[in-house]
């Protein structure tokens, strides 16, 4: 199993677009991210964990709200994002799976490398999804332009005697 785990505001915070968004309203720029991700997580097939802390907000119990194929984590109270996610990966990462983290706070780094993960950081993960969103249109362009050519809509045998009549001399 591979497992992306990106801790929330750490990636709002620190992508231009999201952050943007944050001054105006929070909820927003988490959607955002969800939609993001789930695009993404939709042509890498890795189990999303997308982490926000709730550690500040008084009596919070930890929740997971599925959304599709992510699952969104809110901390409980006094739990940061960052601990979740060391939790997280001191847990699984006996288990042979591989656990990629996405932040770029410098010590979560440090500590989710020591235990065996990958760390990524928040602009390396926007160039990866960037660069995947782009091959996915280049792909998606492809398949429509042999769409829409008579020889995918026609079968081998007619294609075949169409060209017979071609080459013909009359």
């Amino acid at each position: 199993m591979e497992y992306l785990l990106v801790d929330g505001y750490n990636i709002i915070n620190a992508w231009p677009e999201l952050s943007e968004m944050l001054k105006d309203n929070l909820e927003d720029a988490r959607w955002k991210l969800i939609e993001i991700l789930l695009n993404y997580q939709g042509y890498t097939k890795e189990k999303i964990i997308l982490v926000f802390d709730a550690h500040l907000v008084k009596g919070s119990r930890e929740t997971c709200e599925r959304y599709d194929r992510i699952d969104v984590i809110f901390t409980k109270e006094n739990e940061s994002a960052d601990h979740y996610i060391e939790r997280f990966v001191h847990h699984y990462i006996d288990k042979s799976h591989k656990i990629r983290v996405a932040t770029s706070d410098f010590l979560e780094q440090t500590i989710v490398l020591s235990k065996g993960a990958i760390r990524i950081s928040a602009k390396e993960l926007y160039l990866e999804i960037m660069n995947t969103k782009k091959n996915m249109q280049e792909k998606t362009e492809e398949k429509t332009i042999k769409r829409n050519t008579i020889s995918a809509r026609l079968e081998g045998n007619t294609l075949k005697a169409l060209e017979n009549l071609r080459r013909r001399k009359f």
